[in-house]
């Protein structure tokens, strides 16, 4: 962990005190005597089990608020999402957020951006609340998005770090 936030360096983020907050929680113990795990190690390792079985927002905060009880006395977990997403947001990943069709028709963006409803299968750009009157039905979220990653900032962070960009170079 520690040689990750080293090769990140602390210049590629655009506020000094991103980098010092990462730097700190990769040496907070998540509780006192604890040996093995930092604080931005579980909470790193929490959220990929939580991306990889979809679980939601507020099942991943029951599940931290369980583990913040059963650890012991002046553990550091995050309690809740929020918390814990904030941990990580120093990350600085650029993204953006596309709303998409629940069908995977299209995605709304560029001559679809104004639409609400899909042009091919007319389902519903938004999630709909009903309640109970067809005139006072409510425009929620929308039902799908997609979170983009621009490959420019990715490629920066990989061939930021010498050895990694001499291993990605091209060989005969």
């Amino acid at each position: 962990m520690e040689d990750m936030i080293r090769d990140i360096k602390e210049d590629s983020f655009h506020q000094p005190h991103v980098y010092d907050s990462l730097k700190d929680d990769s040496v907070t113990k998540l509780y006192p005597g604890c040996s093995s795990f930092s604080r931005l190690f579980a909470v790193l390792w929490l959220f990929d089990i939580k991306a990889r079985n979809g679980w939601t927002d507020r099942s991943f905060t029951k599940l931290l608020k369980l583990l913040h009880e059963i650890l012991l006395e002046g553990n550091t977990l995050p309690t809740n999402h929020y918390k814990a997403k904030k941990i990580l947001c120093p990350m600085d990943m650029e993204y953006r957020k596309i709303h998409a069709c629940q069908n995977d028709c299209i995605f709304y963006r560029k001559e679809f951006e104004g639409l609400h409803k899909c042009p091919r299968c007319e389902i519903s750009r938004y999630k709909i609340k009903d309640d109970g009157d067809e005139d006072h039905m409510k425009k929620g979220p929308p039902a799908k998005v997609l979170w983009y990653l621009p490959i420019i900032p990715q490629l920066k962070r990989i061939f930021g770090n010498v050895k990694d960009a001499k291993n990605l170079t091209w060989h005969e």
